[in-house]
């Protein structure tokens, strides 16, 4: 039986033309970019040339760019190092519904060093709006933090006018921007921080960037040999870099073409799966949404138990943030859109990749006939 994967918003396999440019580095210029010989001059300049090209995609300034080992390295370095580098200013503000290393980071400047944290409230579609956000900044407010596009239900934010009303404040804004990567334009966002992660885009597993604007102060969280213009020490990971550089570019020069075709399909599907299956019902906004995500859940189903079924017809997918895989509680991102808990933990989530592929009924069919096998 052949696998119908639909699972990327948790991980993508690396791209071959990936691996090709990856490879130099892990064998011909191996050196240490810091050195100053043949061998690291070469490794330095394929840094830079990976740092101006991810600079250019997100809109910022090359030296804006610093390389991290993921998005969850990206988001604590820019909700930690943000606020704790605004010297007098001791509240955070984010939303229930973001992926656990904004949340947890926020706990930790709550837990350790007498941050509050306001969470804003989103609405039944997961969208944040500007009146919700306004009513939660304070003149000590240190940063605002929210995803551009949410990982479990793929809702997209408007961030250029939710940045434009913390600017009006004077607070900085960081996007995490992990899942919009490669579906949405990250140049006009407005946004002072901007996270991402290479294995959602076709890169590595362990790449990642954080990109932020050379007026924002950045207090960073590894210190040593001062690498990264003091914000990240430690020697860089100069294929990682290359990678998630053409991953990137790779990503954005197929966005448009890709995300008209994916959003016909994935709108097909969403349809046919509800005419489909009475107990279906969408979550997230119906048209504010990422082209590849189509997220139900199924009043009085198991989740768990419907993903099995699925796996058995060739379907994976998921229930959720891969990051939260195997906690029994509801997920954070359902009950703050207001689903009660019982039926949060019905969900089921479908993912889809850039190059996705398949007829929207027959995966319809599927969602049926494990939601029928599950009920009796």
């Amino acid at each position: 039986m052949s696998m119908l994967y639909l699972d990327s918003a948790a991980t993508t396999p690396v791209r071959p033309e990936v691996l090709e440019a990856m490879l130099p580095y892990y064998t011909r210029w191996f050196g240490n970019p810091s050195s100053h010989h043949t061998v690291g001059e070469a490794a330095a300049g394929a840094l830079a040339d990976a740092r101006s090209r991810v600079a250019r995609v997100l809109g910022m300034r090359a030296s804006d760019v610093v390389f991290t080992s993921g998005g969850t390295e990206a988001n604590n370095l820019a909700v930690k190092g943000i606020a704790l580098a605004a010297h007098g200013k001791r509240h955070v503000v984010t939303t229930p519904i973001e992926h656990e290393s904004i949340l947890e980071s926020a706990d930790y400047l709550a837990r350790l060093h007498g941050f509050d944290v306001t969470l804003a409230p989103v609405d039944h579609v997961a969208r944040l709006t500007t009146q919700a956000l306004e009513q939660s900044l304070r003149d000590d407010t240190a940063l605002v933090s929210f995803g551009f596009a949410n990982n479990e239900v793929g809702t997209i934010q408007d961030a250029a006018a939710l940045a434009a009303a913390a600017h009006g404040r004077g607070i900085p804004v960081h996007l995490d921007a992990v899942q919009a990567a490669g579906w949405l334009a990250l140049r006009d966002t407005g946004a002072d921080a901007i996270s991402i992660a290479g294995h959602k885009l076709g890169a590595p597993k362990g790449t990642g960037a954080l990109a932020v604007r050379g007026r924002v102060p950045l207090e960073p969280l590894l210190h040593g040999g001062g690498q990264e213009r003091g914000r990240r020490s430690g020697t860089e990971d100069v294929a990682g870099a290359v990678g998630l550089a053409v991953a990137l570019d790779l990503a954005e020069s197929e966005r448009a073409e890709a995300s008209v075709r994916v959003s016909a399909l994935r709108d097909a599907f969403i349809a046919d799966a509800l005419g489909r299956v009475p107990r279906a019902r969408l979550t997230g906004d119906p048209v504010h949404r990422l082209p590849g995500t189509a997220s139900f859940t199924f009043e009085g189903v198991s989740g768990e138990a419907v993903l099995l079924e699925l796996e058995r017809r060739g379907v994976v997918s998921s229930s959720g943030s891969a990051c939260a895989a195997g906690s029994d509680e509801p997920s954070h991102v359902l009950t703050a859109m207001g689903v009660r808990p019982e039926v949060a933990q019905t969900a089921v989530r479908f993912t889809f990749a850039h190059d996705a592929s398949f007829d929207p009924a027959m995966l319809a069919a599927a969602v049926e006939a494990s939601v029928a096998a599950v009920t009796g």
